[in-house]
């Protein structure tokens, strides 16, 4: 973008710079530099300017060439970043970046295409009470034994524990069991852990577990199979007044009881977080649950 027709008040702010922590060549470096980017409001030149002057700083301290070529390369903002930005806050260290990426950007005479927004995962739409009920009936509802067994522990450790496709496929008889005063399953792969069982699942997900005794408690014979739960899938969607039965779906349903039953939503509320991977340093700090404590929490302790 060019000089001429940009603000005058980021012109005037940009010509009246003139820091005293910072050289002479410093400066000038980060007025024309900034000049140049043709800043569209005083506050945004005086952010330019600041983070322009401390690469700069930073390049004379290196010796580096005061050069745009060389200052604003992709390499040398990281190592500045990295290495020159020490006892600031890691808010600080996050705008300085991102303005000195912006300044880069509008310097170059042909820009980079903006990437494409991506489509964000979102969680799935729970199932309800009803819809739950709906599916325990229709498994009951099959035609042999087995089949009785595998759809209903299906359903059980996807809306009763949380086990997602991938881990379904891997679960044996054996690792559901009575302790602590209620049921656990026991989940192995990436994300190892005990879940306790809501109590809604406990008597049907015990039926199956002993009739699966150290086999696998939905069935087939090689857990790496991707399509293993596929027909039971199919099965328990064959009634038109349900909604097709989805893993995913099953999870988030125990996810919604979860969260309610240990005050999410209001804690989130109180607290203004939005953010998931902050909850995830935060709990990062707390201690690992007890199993007593974990049944007392999510799985209705007898």
């Amino acid at each position: 973008m060019g000089v001429e027709g940009f603000c005058p008040e980021a012109q005037a702010a940009i010509a009246a710079y003139a820091p005293r922590s910072t050289s002479a060549p410093a400066a000038v470096f980060a007025r024309e530099l900034v000049l140049a980017a043709a800043p569209g409001s005083p506050a945004r030149a005086r952010a330019f300017l600041f983070a322009a002057s401390r690469l700069a700083c930073f390049a004379e301290s290196v010796g580096l060439e005061l050069s745009p070529g060389v200052l604003l390369a992709e390499a040398t903002v990281e190592r500045f970043i990295l290495v020159g930005c020490g006892g600031r806050s890691p808010a600080t260290v996050r705008t300085l970046r991102t303005n000195l990426r912006a300044l880069a950007r509008s310097l170059k005479p042909f820009p980079e295409p903006v990437p494409v927004a991506l489509s964000r995962d979102r969680a799935k739409q729970p199932y309800t009470e009803a819809e739950i009920g709906g599916f325990l009936a229709l498994a009951a509802a099959q035609s042999t034994v087995a089949r009785r067994m595998r759809a209903g522990a299906l359903v059980c450790l996807g809306a009763g524990a949380g086990v997602i496709a991938a881990e379904l496929r891997h679960v044996r008889g054996a690792d559901v069991v009575q302790r602590s005063g209620g049921v656990l399953v026991t989940v192995g792969g990436a994300r190892a852990r005990r879940v306790p069982v809501l109590g809604r699942y406990q008597q049907p997900l015990l039926a199956a577990a002993t009739f699966a005794g150290q086999g696998l408690i939905v069935g087939g014979r090689d857990p790496g199979r991707r399509n293993i739960t596929d027909e039971l899938c199919l099965a328990l969607s064959a009634d038109s007044a349900l909604p097709r039965l989805q893993a995913g779906r099953l999870r988030s349903t125990w996810l919604v009881v979860c969260a309610e039953r240990i005050g999410l939503g209001a804690f989130m509320q109180a607290a203004g977080i939005r953010c998931s991977q902050r909850l995830g340093d935060l709990t990062a700090q707390l201690p690992a649950a007890t199993e007593h404590e974990l049944i007392e929490l999510l799985g209705d302790a007898g």
